[in-house]
């Protein structure tokens, strides 16, 4: 099966008129299947919820899709933190559809304009289409092929179940993992071995990336996983951990604000929500202490997004990349 996530921000009738509703805590999912080629495509829509009000969901959801589908119904400054988190996660292919409530108007050259001052170059519709176009538009997106890569999956939930033991749900963000593997948790480094798998609430042999996977673990204690722990495999020097960090700082389109020394912020990435203190800021490089250990790509390739909670009206800062332990 392929399966492609699909950060949507927009109404709760569009999301069921494109899927069907799978799952709801701070994340609403909305699940399509199509199993008319050679192989089942999947769509699942990540909706987040709260949003203005929290931006937590509005991270999460985009630490793990592929490509965007905003709904306009109106331009107001829920819509830009919304389009600049987009811009900073680098989800560079979209779709927008501009529905004004019933009533209301919507300046299409507006929306045009917010997209081009923050340099995404999405498609941007005038008239709604079909739910089965909408779809179509969507799955041409998707275009990265990463199943080679190394297995990194953040987990999201976690509980024990009777007769299997300790079960974490996350989304394979890269790589295969498959029945038996050793494999490592981190932070921490705790080995275990995978019992057992489920996508779709179904018992399979392996998942892939972009698949929501319920993996059972044996050899490690529910206490020692939690929201934002990482499944590698044995050997594996995907990740590092680090405590403090020097890196630079890039920061989001229309963010008028400054970091300074000792300033609060939250770095958001591969489901982790740390907190951190800048320490240091000289031209673009920034030096943050991290409360806990902040786990990031070796390589480089995972987006760190930067966010203020009381940055009013964007809390979105930047992205920090070159991120090296300080």
């Amino acid at each position: 099966m392929s399966v492609l996530n699909v950060a949507f921000y927009g109404s709760e009738a569009m999301a069921k008129n494109l899927a069907k509703k799978s799952d709801s805590r701070d994340v609403e999912s909305y699940v399509f299947k199509d199993s008319t080629g050679e192989m089942a495509r999947i769509l699942s829509l990540l909706r987040p919820l709260k949003h203005p009000d929290s931006i937590r969901p509005l991270l999460s959801v985009l630490n793990v899709s592929r490509v965007g589908l905003i709904e306009v119904s109106q331009i107001d400054s829920a819509l830009g933190e919304v389009i600049v988190a987009m811009k900073c996660s680098e989800i560079r292919s979209g779709i927008v559809v501009i529905n004004p409530d019933s009533g209301q108007w919507v300046d299409p050259e507006q929306v045009k304009m917010l997209f081009t001052q923050a340099e995404l170059r999405w498609e941007i519709l005038e008239i709604v289409p079909e739910a089965h176009e909408i779809r179509e538009m969507l799955f041409s997106l998707d275009k990265i092929d990463d199943a080679r890569e190394d297995l990194v999956v953040p987990l999201d939930q976690k509980f024990n179940v009777q007769g299997i033991g300790v079960v974490g749900i996350g989304y394979v963000q890269s790589g295969i993992v498959r029945k038996h593997d050793q494999v490592l948790i981190v932070p921490g480094e705790k080995s275990a071995v995978v019992r057992s798998l489920q996508v779709m609430d179904d018992d399979v042999d392996e998942a892939s990336s972009g698949d929501r996977v319920g993996v059972a673990l044996r050899g490690v204690s529910e206490d020692f996983i939690g929201k934002g722990s990482m499944i590698v495999h044995q050997g594996s020097n995907a990740l590092i951990e680090v405590s403090s960090s020097s890196s630079k700082l890039k920061m989001a389109p229309f963010q008028r604000r400054e970091l300074a020394v000792g300033d609060v912020i939250h770095a958001s990435s591969d489901i982790q929500f740390k907190v951190g203190r800048v320490t240091s800021i000289e031209k673009d490089t920034v030096d943050i202490d991290w409360e806990s250990p902040l786990v990031i790509r070796r390589d480089g390739s995972g987006v760190v997004i930067l966010v203020q909670l009381d940055a009013i009206p964007m809390r979105v800062i930047g992205t920090i990349f070159d991120i090296t332990a300080a």
